[in-house]
C-alpha cells in the first residue's frame, strides 16, 4: 500500500509541476515552495537559475528588478525561479544558504555554479550565457 500511496503522490506532483510550467508565462518568474522546488529539479532539462532570497534584505529587494528583467530575455532557455529562505528553510540548509541573495544554477537537477551577494546584471548574464543551449 505504501509504494502505491508515494507512485500516486509522485504522478500528483509531477502533473501539478508540468501544469504549473504550461500556465507559466514568458519572463516571469516562478516563486516555489519545497514540494515544486525538488519536482522542478528532477523533471525540468533546460538549466534552472533560483534565487535563495528572504524578504527582509535589502540586496534581494535591489536583485529582484535585475533578476526579473534577465528572466524576461532569457526564459524561453532558462527557468527562472525564487526561493524564500524564511518560508523554505529546509532548501536552503540542504543548498548550504548560509547568506542571501544566493543564486544558483542548476543543470540537469545539479549545482553547477553559485552567485553569493548583489552582483552587477552583467556578471549574471555572463553566467547564464555560459549554459544556454
Amino acid at each position: 500500500m505504501g509504494n502505491e500511496f508515494d507512485e500516486e503522490v509522485e504522478k500528483i506532483k509531477e502533473r501539478k509541476l508540468k501544469e504549473l510550467l504550461r500556465n507559466f508565462e514568458k519572463g516571469k518568474v516562478m516563486n516555489l515552495d519545497a514540494t515544486s522546488f525538488k519536482s522542478l529539479l528532477k523533471s525540468e532539462s533546460r538549466p534552472i537559475l533560483v534565487d535563495f532570497w528572504a524578504e527582509w534584505c535589502a540586496p534581494c529587494r535591489m536583485l529582484a528588478p535585475i533578476f526579473e528583467k534577465l528572466s524576461e530575455k532569457y526564459s524561453d532557455r532558462m527557468v527562472f525561479a525564487k526561493v524564500n529562505v524564511d518560508e523554505c528553510p529546509d532548501i536552503a540548509e540542504d543548498y548550504g544558504i548560509m547568506a542571501v541573495p544566493t543564486l544558483i544554477l542548476f543543470v540537469n537537477g545539479t549545482e553547477v555554479e553559485r552567485i553569493v551577494g548583489l552582483v552587477p546584471e552583467k556578471h549574471i548574464e555572463s553566467l547564464i550565457k555560459r549554459y544556454l543551449k
